[in-house]
């Protein structure tokens, strides 16, 4: 195993995994974890509500066990568009021949289908396509009304029973939240997950209309999977918590060719912003049904590794796949080779977060400077919204960052994010009182070595957010060593990334909400 719990990982970039049947109980989710897992996706496209909660507990039951704050991110289906019933099941049509789509909910056959869908024909125009399948079958529009689209075939194929319907380059007249989802995310709210994925973006507005029935109880992650959203990309950064890239659904809809490209800007826009972005699907498909990789593969979670983003996914090959904890394994040798690369610092470094005229940002881009002139072997971030943390990380700094929250449900979202240990722990009163409680947690976590100096960051006053204006730089001594309840001898014996276990009753313990 690469890790025990309760130790700080040695890397950077962060593994999100998806559970599901092959990797429900909580064994498999301990060793999913012990193996590089930092934050775990629930996908509500698949699975009862039992199954998720009973998937929730065991990762709180872990997270208990382990002291160590575990984020859960909730995925929503979001809208699925699907062609009705074929009298026959299904139907070949060849290139070229004409077939109807409409409101009529009779079974369909080879010249035409049922397409319950509206708000498709409210808002396509000839010379549109429509991909069924997955783009397995390509029609074009050539005449169109309220409710109905003559189409001629672009390829051959079959089309079968409740395939799927994508419309590429259209803005279609609908939420992004079904009925289905509203009841799926209080259903996750309720339990307490910490993360929102929101399907089917494709303006700013539907991000908003999210994070208004959420209201602050988890952070807000807009999927990227439709092209009309990159017409809009800033304005939706700008709205999310986070952005993932779902290069799945983007490689339906646009060409292959056009899927790298997206997603560098993508990534980029979310860098520039200080904004977390995830790189999901399909990065290891094949370890599905091998135990390892395709090398293509593995270049592909390379490239994510080398821009910068705060997490690479997996999906189908931690949550259905014969080798879910192999893959999670895989991952985690992956991005640790990649961060040894000299090189990797500099390309991610190309991409620079922008600044705003404030002392945060100040404070935040001064961190470079210091580490580069001092052996700094951490920086210690105080937080109470997480912001603090945030800007820290996305500088991107060489120094490792332990973060300290006194809210647990802070602490869980922060898990995501590039370079962050996060660590619940109690709120201060005093900057004497933030230096102790900074060494003492950088001792216990293994971010501490005699002698060399922490970065410690911070607002004041304290507990407010968006306050950050001070910067100390602490040298951690034997005195210092005595205060954190670790002895001299300890930390001189201890290796930076060996970490410790929060045994200290002085730090918050995990589950006590």
């Amino acid at each position: 195993m690469n890790t025990r719990i309760g130790v700080r990982r040695k890397r950077n970039t962060k593994i999100l995994a998806t559970l599901g049947p092959a990797s429900s109980t909580p064994e498999i989710i301990r060793e999913l974890y012990e193996n590089g897992a930092d934050i775990f996706r629930l996908n509500f496209s698949h699975g009862s509500y039992a199954d998720h909660r009973s998937r929730y507990q065991a990762i709180r039951s872990l997270e208990k066990e382990s002291s160590r704050p575990i984020g859960i991110l909730l995925d929503l289906q979001g809208p699925k568009l699907r062609l009705g019933t074929f009298a026959a099941g299904k139907e070949t049509l060849k290139a070229g021949q004409s077939f109807r789509l409409d409101l009529d909910p009779t079974p369909g056959n080879k010249d035409r289908a049922p397409l319950l869908h509206p708000e498709i024909f409210a808002a396509v125009q000839p010379g549109h396509e429509l991909l069924i399948d997955d783009g397995k079958v390509r029609l074009r529009i050539v005449s169109c009304g309220s409710n109905y689209a003559e189409t001629v075939v672009v390829n051959s194929g079959t089309v079968s029973d409740r395939k799927g319907v994508n419309v590429p380059g259209t803005i279609l007249p609908l939420s992004a939240l079904t009925e289905k989802d509203k009841a799926d995310l209080e259903f996750g709210l309720e339990l307490g997950v910490d993360w929102i994925a929101l399907s089917f973006v494709q303006c700013p507005e539907d991000v908003i209309e999210l994070k208004t029935i959420v209201a602050g109880r988890a952070a807000v992650m807009a999927k990227l999977e439709k092209p009309s959203a990159i017409d809009s990309l800033d304005a939706i950064v700008e709205q999310a918590d986070g952005v993932m890239v779902a290069r799945g659904d983007l490689g339906v809809e646009l060409p292959a060719e056009l899927v790298p490209v997206l997603q560098k800007r993508i990534v980029r826009a979310c860098r520039e912003a200080g904004k977390p972005v995830v790189v999901a699907t399909q990065m290891l498909e094949s370890m599905i049904a091998a135990p390892t990789p395709t090398r293509a593969e593995a270049s592909d979670v390379a490239t994510a590794v080398y821009d910068g983003a705060d997490a690479v996914m997996l999906s189908a090959e931690s949550a259905s796949g014969a080798y879910p904890v192999e893959a999670v394994r895989m991952m985690d040798r992956i991005i640790t080779s990649i961060e040894s690369d000299p090189l990797q610092r500099t390309m991610m470094n190309a991409v620079i977060h922008r600044k705003n005229e404030s002392a945060t940002d100040a404070i935040c881009a001064a961190i470079r400077t210091v580490a580069d002139i001092l052996p700094v072997v951490a920086t210690v971030t105080y937080t109470s919204s997480g912001a603090t943390t945030l800007r820290v990380a996305h500088e991107r700094p060489r120094t490792p960052i332990l973060s300290l929250t006194p809210n647990l449900h802070v602490s869980r979202r922060l898990a995501l994010v590039w370079g962050v240990h996060s660590v619940c722990a109690p709120d201060v009163g005093s900057i004497e009182e933030m230096v102790d409680n900074a060494v003492r947690a950088a001792a216990q976590h293994g971010f501490s070595v005699p002698m060399l100096p922490l970065v410690v960051v911070a607002g004041t006053p304290f507990g407010v957010p968006g306050s950050t204006n001070l910067m100390r730089i602490v040298w951690p001594s034997s005195t210092a060593a005595s205060i954190a309840g670790v002895s001299a001898e300890e930390l001189a014996t201890t290796e930076p990334n060996s970490g410790y276990r929060m045994r200290d009753p002085y730090f918050l313990p995990i589950g006590s909400e």
